[in-house]
């Protein structure tokens, strides 16, 4: 791995949380994701399910977590099931972790090989009621391919369908809503990361640079400072493609007088960093984008005011609309009279603002959490306002992470470049 290593008690922590939250005579089964092809012999760059992460630290493809409980043997309480490594799977893909390597990590002293599972939990269900069942419930979530938590509880279900099956992640969004201090220091990481890079990136931009070539930069710049990733596919789109929000064909040049936007994040321990930023290619914003610029930037700095300890993402997101909409008036959008006679259920302001602005963030950069929920202390969110004007060839979005505590919101990104002064001085000094 290429992070400094993580202190199991972190692991230990957790797992006792989670068990605190099952009902008695309960099993509950964690799975490690698939390895997914890419093509012929090659797989795509793993990763960890987040909540089997969160539990044990395990970054193993092929792990199983059982929790039993209740189990009269302490020793069978909680179970972490791993690959048996030999020579040969050393020799072609490298080491795996022995049995003393995963205590380490995870601080279950408890280790099986794979091959030992089916039979004891088979044996174990016959001193239990309930099965925990880890399914991926991410509003976000679409997939048709049925990864291995959802073939093991259609297993479970076909094989056992009478016992009563429980859902984990209503437990695990509880636990994972709120980020402990270990987290929000490997949050702070990959946000240092992220505007580390921002600030190196952002100095070799020029027009008739092409779109991958920043990303290209973006990645080494991540790479060489210990991230172990993308957190997500990065969107670095120049002109009109800023204006789709998911753009990421990064394949176009940058074109003199245009803006480029960025969203991009580095991923350090699996914890996300989630940046936006918009900036003009050659180094100098117009006018029009001036104007359209410090009127995202306006509403972000009123949106972080409110991100505050008892209000919810839906109650501040309703203000921010309002805000966009008095901004886009004022960028000659549309009128006052226009929003009096527009259709309610389609306001005019969706036309350039379509997102939310806020979402929360953790493990899964779009992570486990409510809309509707009130902010507690711990709690980590995006600020995203935007603007994206088609007919102009005109999207903005600026983008910072925040902390929520008692004593108000905290930036991890430290207002990093956010005024048009800054960010035309750090462009243009790197120029001379």
């Amino acid at each position: 791995m290429r992070y400094s290593p993580i202190d199991s008690t972190f692991f230990i922590e957790n797992r006792k949380r989670f068990v605190n939250h099952l009902k008695p005579q309960s099993v509950a089964v964690f799975h490690s994701n698939d390895e997914f092809p890419r093509n012929g012999d090659q797989n795509f760059p793993y990763r960890q399910n987040s909540d089997l992460f969160y539990l044990t630290g395990i970054e193993q493809e092929k792990t199983v977590l059982l929790f039993v409980p209740n189990h009269k043997n302490e020793n069978l309480r909680e179970i972490l099931f791993i690959l048996k490594p030999d020579e040969s799977i050393t020799i072609w893909q490298g080491h795996k972790l022995t049995e003393l390597e995963a205590t380490a990590i995870s601080g279950i002293k408890t280790i099986m090989f794979l091959e030992k599972f089916e039979n004891l939990f088979f044996e174990i269900l016959k001193i239990t009621e309930n099965i925990f069942l880890n399914i991926n419930e991410n509003a976000r979530f679409s997939s048709e391919v049925p990864y291995k938590d959802i073939r093991f509880a259609e297993e479970i279900e076909l094989k056992f369908p009478n016992f009563t099956i429980e859902r984990c992640s209503s437990i695990m969004q509880k636990l994972r809503v709120i980020k402990s201090p270990v987290e929000i220091g490997l949050m702070q990481k990959a946000c240092r990361i992220t505007s580390e890079t921002f600030k190196e990136v952002v100095q070799m931009i020029q027009p008739g640079m092409m779109e991958y070539e920043i990303e290209a930069e973006i990645t080494h710049g991540f790479f060489r400072r210990g991230a172990n990733a993308h957190a997500f596919s990065p969107i670095v789109a120049s002109g009109a493609n800023a204006t789709s929000l998911h753009y990421i064909s990064n394949d176009k040049p940058c074109r003199n007088g245009e803006l480029v936007l960025m969203d991009f994040g580095a991923e350090y321990a699996n914890y996300p960093a989630d940046m936006s930023r918009t900036v003009p290619v050659n180094g100098k914003f117009n006018k029009r984008q001036k104007e359209c610029y410090n009127a995202v930037l306006r509403v972000m700095k009123q949106t972080k005011k409110m991100m505050v300890v008892g209000n919810t993402i839906e109650n501040y997101h309703n203000e921010v609309c309002k805000l966009m909409e008095e901004e886009m008036i004022k960028l000659g959008l549309f009128t006052l009279e226009d929003v009096k006679i527009q259709d309610p259920q389609m306001p005019l302001f969706k036309n350039y603002f379509m997102h939310g602005v806020s979402h929360f963030i953790g493990l899964d950069v779009h992570d486990l959490g409510s809309k509707t929920e009130a902010l507690r202390e711990g709690m980590v969110l995006s600020c995203e306002p935007g603007i994206y004007i088609r007919e102009e060839g005109i999207g903005i979005r600026i983008e910072d992470d925040i902390l929520i505590t008692e004593k108000g919101p905290i930036n991890l990104f430290g207002n990093a470049f956010l005024e048009i002064e800054e960010i035309e001085e750090l462009m243009n000094n790197s120029k001379k």
